[in-house]
């Protein structure tokens, strides 16, 4: 089974953090010497605690499946919902983040390839480590897939000749190759914190499967032009 894979994270507040954590956040902001820059530095400093399994929280996770084309969107919230789209081609279901883990491991264990778009420096290690925060098993490890025999296309990394030229983001690529964009709603990855904190949990369930879908249609590009 081809698996694409994409998750969404949202950061902890930063006052949730101890001190020695939020200190160590913003070390090199403080470092600063201009006021403005500092402060420039730490919010920026801030906002990136959603790229960390240590300071984030899972809140969508996306799989489709390349031989059927359908799609099931795993999302945190404490109200139980389980829905489909119109087309009836995305399942969208609600969880804890522990059972939406949970879930996940139980599925991702049956894959033979898994696909991601920089999964390998972010999605793939940060599902291992926010599995072991929370005590969750994982069934496989994603850093190290050769020895379970898996396949890990690298969507990022097979654009970019494994970093021998310059990479763009999932946009970019996808205008350039002439695939709607996930991101005509949400400019930035980072925003997500802004619809969770609104309360829009289910956009951000959906903004996943965009995000899903736009990686399956990259692929297949990859995979009739350049897989050879």
């Amino acid at each position: 089974m081809k698996v694409i894979l994409d998750i969404e994270t949202v950061g902890y507040n930063f006052d949730t953090l101890s001190e020695s954590q939020q200190e160590f956040i913003i070390r090199y902001a403080e470092k600063e010497k201009d006021e403005l820059t500092r402060q420039e530095k730490k919010d920026e400093a801030i906002r990136y605690l959603s790229l960390y399994p240590f300071t984030a929280n899972l809140v969508a996770l996306g799989l489709l499946n390349v031989e059927s084309g359908k799609s099931s969107v795993l999302y945190l919230d404490e109200q139980s919902s389980e829905y489909e789209n119109e087309e009836k081609t995305v399942k969208y279901k609600s969880f804890s983040e522990e059972e939406l883990l949970t879930v996940f491991w139980n599925y991702i264990s049956k894959a033979d390839t898994i696909i991601t778009f920089n999964g390998k420096n972010f999605d793939l290690p940060f599902l291992m480590l926010r599995s072991a925060i929370l005590k969750v098993k994982p069934s496989i490890d994603l850093t190290n897939l050769r020895k379970h025999k898996i396949t890990h296309v690298d969507l990022l990394e097979q654009f970019s000749y494994k970093n021998t030229i310059k990479k763009f983001n999932l946009d970019f690529y996808c205008k350039s190759f002439g695939i709607p964009s996930p991101k005509n709603d949400i400019e930035n990855g980072m925003e997500v914190k802004n619809l969770y904190q609104a309360g829009k949990i289910k956009e951000i369930a959906h903004y996943c499967g965009r995000d899903i879908n736009a990686t399956f249609e990259l692929y297949k590009v990859w995979n009739e032009f350049l897989n050879i």
